[in-house]
């Protein structure tokens, strides 16, 4: 059984819980700082509950779909379906308890009922990510969107209305993803266009791809600078943002057209310390100014 569950876990790369679930959290917070607000423990489980079944969910769904292609490519053929180390069957059974612990999540933010009426079309719209490279090369900026619904579900569950910092903190978001993910794409051009699969590096090259990520990650920086001003926050913030453009403009220094080796660094270990790094910005911030 233990085998079985850590397994499971690294089907779905539960390390990468850190790219939107700190936003999450992060919009949480400052909805809690607003004066009417009161914290309350019970909507953090859900939040937390609802990011961690969501995420399971779609990445175990997307794993299933695009298992033939896994095996296909040398670079993920070693994946635990393609491997058999899981069985299909076992994976469809998580990816519907997943699915069903997303919506009950929903519950803890009783008497707010907007994230249970929603639970259905968000998790429609996270699963059918899957499906987008086979028809778009934009595919990465449905995944951002995806994403991006983190900040907005949260602030929406805690408040019932969704307001300007909930909305850039999701830009923010959207943007950020959508850059990183055209970086990481870039690994697979050539599979991609053998296979008749869709992404902006298959379809521009990867030169143009990562011009194409830069503006994405320019605009990131914007929409940070309009979230500090949008939710009154202060210079802990405001140099959490100098690090992160720092950090990004690291990010694409390690990354060339000639040379992708660097990939996985520029993928995880720095967003990691991007989404981690804004969170503990953004509660430092929000914990000096109750001071």
């Amino acid at each position: 059984m233990f085998v079985r569950v850590r397994r499971l876990l690294e089907l779905i790369r539960f390390s990468h819980t850190v790219f939107a679930l700190p936003f999450a959290l992060l919009a949480a917070v400052l909805a809690w700082a607003r004066p009417e607000e009161v914290f309350r423990v019970r909507e953090l489980a859900g939040i937390v509950l609802c990011m961690v079944f969501a995420r399971s969910a779609a990445m175990a769904f997307n794993r299933l779909v695009d298992r033939r292609f896994d095996a296909e490519n040398p670079r993920t053929s070693g994946r635990h379906l393609p491997a058999g180390l899981l069985s299909v069957p076992a994976v469809v059974a998580f990816t519907v308890l997943s699915a069903g612990g997303f919506v009950a999540s929903t519950l803890l933010f009783l008497p707010n009922r907007w994230p249970l009426y929603l639970a259905l079309p968000v998790l429609a719209f996270l699963l059918g990510y899957s499906y987008a490279k086979r028809f778009t090369a934009w595919c990465h900026y449905w995944l951002s969107a995806a994403l991006m619904l983190a900040p907005v579900a949260a602030w929406l569950a805690i408040r019932g209305t969704v307001e300007p910092p909930a909305l850039l903190l999701a830009a923010t978001v959207f943007f950020w993803v959508g850059g990183f993910d055209i970086i990481y794409a870039c690994q697979d051009v050539e599979f991609d266009r053998r296979s008749r699969l869709l992404s902006l590096p298959a379809r521009w090259g990867v030169p143009a791809a990562l011009r194409t990520a830069l503006v994405s990650h320019a605009l990131t920086v914007a929409c940070l600078v309009g979230l500090w001003v949008a939710a009154d926050l202060g210079p802990i913030f405001l140099a959490g943002i100098v690090i992160v453009a720092a950090l990004l403009a690291w990010e694409h220094a390690l990354v060339r057209p000639d040379d992708l080796r660097r990939v996985n660094v520029a993928f995880f270990q720095i967003n990691a310390v991007i989404s981690l790094g804004l969170l503990a910005a953004g509660v430092a911030d929000v914990l000096l100014r109750r001071i």
